[in-house]
């Protein structure tokens, strides 16, 4: 689908721009990066304007730099930067919350411990803790560790490890609490609800009462007087029946239009150990119930959470009404995702237990302890999340949105580094003899950054993709001279021959390289969890444990926090480009 006029104009001058500002060669990636992170707006059509950027980039491809100095002219000049806003300026999106009294404003975070929190989580973390920030006010970790299902267990791990992502994210609660301790105090409102006449205990199998409540039928026990509930009720607490004979539910419209509401479950029998109270209860509550118990017992002032909890809201309303018990407002966000990211909690816990994923900070888990890994700032997190406010709209973005965050933190101060993948020997006949090593920029805008010397020709090290793609044409070395490979490069092929031509800089292809006489092995760590073998320059072994480098035209990459410096290979994670 083309762009519309305008924003197809404005996509073509960026192009253009971007293209003059590197000898001719745009970088498509970091166009929409600087679109998207000046104009939000056109996050929506983040897509659509991907697919029109990497039209125009292949149109340009070879075309002389005058005349792309040319082209940009006839389209009104260059494309004028826009103002960075302030570091507030996300925060001062999020509205007002509703009766709100600084320093009286308490929130909770409410995660289940299955698992490490991920890029999901974010919206959980960092709104609240905006919202904490501009009240002055408290904010709870309440661990919502009530026994699950067999296979959504509750594990003592996973407490320590959301923890630590709190830690990480910078959101620091002011009180941590575990509704495994709590749920004793839960007991007394079920009986208030009983004495109300609007609970009773059924006996009825799983599948009658899925089928009873999908047909808005009653079951036999629905009829219960509440003394007669009271005594089931006691019945449940005292083990007179097992898992799945009994539950406590509650007693809704039977025509309700939401199936789901009809007549929910406020609590259900179990034996499984937990792992923090053993066998201490049988008698759980499901979560709503919890929480409309814990949020005006924990004095919560508002809750701020998913629109895909709105049952759960018109649960705990339903509760406080009927007793008599007023509650905190609610406020809700749309779904948020990053439109590579994908994230399935139960999968990345089968693969973490498994092995088949290197822990939780492994890659493909997109957990927040994997983003570090990979040198994605939480402060670049918590503002790529905050811009999108309490939107209740579903929103899907790129992960370059993201990355563009991120880079703005990074790129400055970022060393450049070559490397090669799946490397190729080749050996340039006619080399100066005086190139056998030169000094290169650490960073290409950054003078202050310094310079390094670097071990060049006559052999080189060069990607196979490169030389195959460019077999029998004149490139450029970049930075260097320029050499004509060989015609054709045979599947297997270890060492080509090519030949040196020239020595100015000219209008050629330009290929990355390592000098083979001080190319050290690299490992990169891909973020599908494969790892790429190839071959960097020396300098690389000078860097530091969880440092970031960039890998010129590759990405940004963050060493291991184990690896050990100046040992081979060198063990890196890939970052974004």
């Amino acid at each position: 689908m083309p762009l519309p006029a305008d924003l197809e104009r404005r996509a073509r001058r960026a192009v253009l721009e971007n293209a003059i500002q590197h000898d001719g060669v745009a970088r498509g990636s970091a166009v929409l990066s600087r679109l998207l992170a000046t104009d939000p707006a056109l996050r929506p059509k983040a897509g659509e304007l991907r697919d029109a950027l990497t039209t125009i980039v292949a149109e340009l491809e070879g075309v002389p730099l005058a005349e792309l100095t040319d082209r940009l002219a006839t389209l009104g000049g260059p494309v004028a930067a826009a103002p960075r806003p302030p570091k507030e300026a996300a925060t001062a999106e999020l509205p007002e919350l509703p009766g709100a009294v600084p320093g009286r404003v308490v929130l909770r975070l409410a995660p289940f411990p299955s698992g490490g929190l991920h890029i999901g989580h974010g919206r959980m973390l960092f709104v609240n803790q905006a919202y904490r920030e501009r009240y002055g006010g408290r904010l709870l970790l309440v661990f919502d560790d009530t026994i699950g299902s067999e296979e959504k267990r509750v594990e003592t791990e996973f407490f320590d490890l959301i923890l630590g992502d709190c830690e990480l994210a910078g959101v620091r609660p002011d009180e941590v609490l575990y509704k495994s301790d709590r749920i004793a105090a839960h007991y007394p409102w079920a009986v208030r609800v009983i004495e109300r006449g609007a609970a009773y205990v059924c006996r009825c199998p799983p599948e009658l009462l899925r089928e009873n409540r999908a047909r808005g039928v009653a079951c036999p026990e629905r009829a219960q007087r509440p003394d007669a509930t009271q005594d089931e009720w006691r019945r449940m607490l005292d083990g007179a029946y097992a898992p799945g004979e009994a539950t406590l539910r509650l007693r809704t419209d039977l025509a309700d239009p939401d199936p789901a509401f009809r007549d929910r479950v406020l609590f259900r029998l179990s034996d499984l150990e937990h792992p923090r109270v053993g066998h201490r209860y049988r008698v759980w509550p499901l979560l709503e119930f919890s929480w409309a118990v814990d949020d005006v017992e924990l004095g919560i002032s508002h809750v701020l959470r998913g629109k895909d909890l709105v049952i759960e809201d018109r649960m705990e309303r339903f509760l406080w009404d009927l007793l008599g018990v007023e509650g905190p407002p609610f406020l809700h966000w749309g779904m948020l995702r990053v439109r590579e990211a994908k994230v399935a909690k139960s999968k990345a816990y089968r693969e973490v237990r498994s092995g088949a994923y290197d822990g939780w900070a492994d890659p493909r888990t997109w957990s927040l302890r994997s983003l570090d890994r990979r040198g994605i700032s939480m402060e670049a997190l918590r503002e790529f999340t905050l811009s999108f406010g309490l939107s209740l709209t579903d929103i899907e973005v790129p992960a370059e949105t993201l990355y563009a965050e991120n880079r703005k933190r990074i790129d400055a101060r970022t060393p450049r580094r070559s490397f090669v993948a799946d490397p190729v020997k080749v050996e340039v006949d006619g080399y100066p003899f005086d190139l056998a090593e030169t000094t290169l920029p650490n960073h290409p805008d950054r003078p202050e950054l310094g310079t390094r010397s670097v071990r060049a020709g006559p052999t080189f090290y060069l990607a196979r993709a490169d030389v195959v793609a460019q077999a029998g044409r004149e490139i450029r070395l970049k930075d260097l001279v320029n050499v004509r490979l060989p015609a054709t490069v045979p599947d297997g092929t270890a060492t080509v021959r090519a030949e040196f031509t020239s020595r100015p800089n000219q209008r050629l292809p330009r290929l990355q390289w390592v000098g083979a006489e001080a190319a050290v092995p690299v490992d990169v760590l891909e973020l599908d969890g494969r790892h790429r073998q190839g071959l960097g320059e020396g300098a690389i072994l000078g860097a530091r444990p969880e440092e970031i480098v960039q890998f010129e035209r590759v990405g940004f990459v963050r060493l291991e926090k184990d690896w050990a410096p100046g040992s081979a290979p060198v063990r890196v994670v890939y970052g974004h480009p």
